[in-house]
């Protein structure tokens, strides 16, 4: 997630975005690769004990969940607005133990709770409706919910003063939102799901780790911040695992 503000959101398909061999080269190097290793452990961490049912990935074909989930035993159904999204998803990230879900983000093609978990990932700071989105998420999931966000929390809330210095260095950097933690369980609660964890994943700013090669140095402070509970707290993005609310 790499930019600044909700008037400058990418649109209506950001997925097609996260999909391509684009936005792959950004995890192609050792920070990428790092930011997805932190991704899936606070991932890992947050579902704890959870038991494997169906999942609906959406927006997920950019591949970086669909078959640490499939390992799990998970069955998997990724979600992508356009046919380009499945193409990518099967011949550029070569998934393909999953199902492909086509739709709009807006009226997921899914019934009411048709899933056990539904995920996304790197999407809802993407979007202009973002309330509307996460309402199908949770529409669609009938036990839990796992989503990401900017954090406006920690150094994160310095992104509009980084923002200059990290689009002149990463060259194809998105605008995004940043969310308190507030208006998201506002809007989570309306429609009948509670937050029970929010973990960030980096204390440091993304573009530093990028910068650098995600030297060991920096690791270490990522390291000690997670044992000390700063990253979960302060950090950004923010993985954030909501239930559904019994009688909801």
């Amino acid at each position: 997630m790499e930019s600044l503000n909700a008037s400058q959101t990418t649109g209506a398909n950001p997925d097609v975005e996260t999909s391509s061999a684009d936005y792959l080269g950004r995890f192609s190097g050792p920070a990428g690769r790092y930011f997805l290793q932190r991704q899936a452990a606070v991932f890992w961490k947050l579902l704890d004990r959870t038991p494997a049912g169906r999942v609906l990935d959406v927006g997920g074909a950019h591949g970086q969940l669909a078959p640490l989930l499939a390992e799990r035993g998970w069955t998997v159904t990724v979600h992508g607005t356009s046919p380009v999204c499945e193409s990518n998803l099967r011949e550029l990230h070569g998934v393909r133990d999953c199902s492909f879900l086509l739709g709009p983000l807006e009226a997921i093609p899914a019934p009411d709770r048709g899933y056990d978990m539904v995920v996304a990932i790197r999407l809802l700071t993407h979007v202009e409706d973002w309330k509307g989105v996460l309402a199908e998420l949770c529409r669609t999931s009938s036990r839990e919910l796992v989503f990401d966000f900017p954090s406006t929390r920690g150094i994160n809330a310095l992104t509009p003063l980084l923002f200059t210095a990290k689009k002149r260095y990463e060259g194809n950097t998105r605008t995004y939102r940043n969310f308190s933690r507030a208006e998201l369980e506002e809007c989570l609660l309306s429609h009948g799901f509670r937050p029970v964890a929010w973990s960030g994943q980096l204390v440091l700013p993304m573009v530093l780790h990028r910068m650098t090669g995600a030297i060991a140095p920096l690791r270490w402070i990522e390291a000690l911040a997670d044992a000390i509970g700063l990253a979960p707290a302060y950090g950004s993005p923010v993985l954030v695992r909501a239930v559904r609310e019994p009688n909801r």
